[in-house]
């Protein structure tokens, strides 16, 4: 990574463990939560949470612990409790599919209106969620907040899909973004958010998550220029460059 990309992403250690980088002149922190908080904004993001995802694989009869909701909910909780946004943003595939809310026990939905209380709270639309965000009968009303194809915020525009092309101010979700590093014959790969400066594509914050190599051509051919990864560790977030990722 050359030295004019790294003073434009002004990476600086927070005590909390984060980083903090500008996206399009935006000051924006990159929590260790796989979250992105906009402290102009008062903003806190978070993409495909998946909700759900473990009872829609038992429905096909593919068992897989019935807990990421809550587990993907308690992060969440954390998250809001600890910055106080004015805003939460939901960067879409926030449920699993059409079923999904239907799916949800009650006390999880409590807590979602508990989160939401007092402040705006908006999902996007992806292309899990769709459906489900926008379905007539009572599914989508049991939810708190309003439901919005994109956003603008400041100098930052909010979407779930990443746009081919320049796209300057972008924040997205969808690809599930994961970096890869050896160190000492060791493979370690972990969640992370990819950036250069322009644009950024968010970690999947749900708990149920796999992840896309940031390598590979979906990611990679999003950036004019070698981005840097920003890996999530256990209490911290780790700026990798583009030649050290495999």
């Amino acid at each position: 990574m050359n030295a004019a990309l790294l003073k434009t992403l002004e990476p600086a250690r927070k005590p909390c463990g984060s980083l903090r980088v500008r996206i399009e002149g935006e000051p924006c922190v990159l929590r260790c939560s796989g979250a992105l908080w906009v402290p102009a904004h008062r903003c806190l993001i978070a993409a495909d949470l998946h909700l759900e995802k473990g009872s829609a694989f038992a429905a096909r009869g593919q068992m897989l612990p019935p807990y990421d909701s809550r587990a993907t909910l308690d992060r969440l909780e954390a998250e809001v409790a600890e910055l106080d946004p004015r805003m939460v943003v939901l960067l879409g595939d926030s449920f699993h599919d059409a079923r999904s809310i239907a799916r949800m026990a009650a006390d999880d939905l409590e807590r979602l209106h508990r989160l939401a209380a007092g402040r705006e709270w908006l999902w996007l639309e992806g292309n899990h969620d769709r459906e489900a965000l926008n379905a007539s009968g009572d599914a989508a009303s049991l939810l708190p907040g309003a439901v919005v194809p994109a956003l603008s915020l400041g100098a930052l525009r909010l979407t779930h899909e990443p746009e081919p092309g320049d796209q300057p101010g972008e924040v997205a979700g969808h690809l599930h973004p994961a970096a890869k590093v050896v160190a000492y014959s060791r493979g370690v790969r972990r969640p992370c958010f990819i950036t250069d400066g322009r644009r950024i594509v968010l970690p999947a914050f749900g708990a149920f998550t796999g992840g896309l190599n940031v390598r590979d051509p979906a990611i990679a051919g999003l950036f004019a220029s070698p981005p840097m990864a920003a890996a999530l560790g256990r209490d911290r977030v780790h700026a990798l460059s583009w030649g050290s990722l495999v």
